[in-house]
């Protein structure tokens, strides 16, 4: 990947819907080549997609929580099994496996504290192998970035 692929992983960051003329423009190649690095960088799974960027609180959920989950054993099954059962929970946006005392860090949204609750009874809590989990709210986010540093 050299420095044109980077200007335009950049540019496709902050502006995913513009103009393949407008991209090449801004990066210093004329169509045909941009057009020939984007397809190249999506084949080598650089570019994984392209989406709309959403207002969590505008679309009805204003509730971030981080959960740390500990679980009984971290042998290969456990963690699949874990891996398995939260990707088919709608509320779940991320799901990290850490080093540390924590063995799991999940981002969940929800629409109040009352969905909270319901996700924790009805959904987290019967996912076996969990030892332990603490949850903490999110008061208000103070950086958040959806553009990679290329530089």
């Amino acid at each position: 990947m050299d420095a044109i692929d980077r200007r335009i992983i950049a540019a496709l960051q902050e502006n995913g819907r513009q103009k393949l003329g407008e991209l090449a423009d801004s990066v210093g190649l004329s169509p045909t080549p941009c057009a020939r690095r984007i397809a190249a960088l999506e084949e080598a799974g650089v570019i994984t997609g392209y989406g709309a960027r959403v207002d969590q609180a505008k679309l009805g959920l204003p509730v971030s929580v981080f959960i740390s989950v500990e679980l009984e054993s971290q042998n290969r099954d456990a963690l699949t099994q874990f891996e398995r059962a939260v990707s088919r929970m709608e509320e779940v946006m991320e799901c990290h496996l850490m080093s540390g005392n924590r063995d799991i860090i999940l981002r969940v949204v929800v629409a109040n504290l009352t969905a909270f609750d319901e996700f924790m009874e009805h959904r987290l809590m019967r996912v076996e192998g969990i030892r332990r989990m603490r949850s903490s709210f999110t008061l208000r986010t103070m950086v958040r970035r959806n553009v990679l540093p290329v530089g």
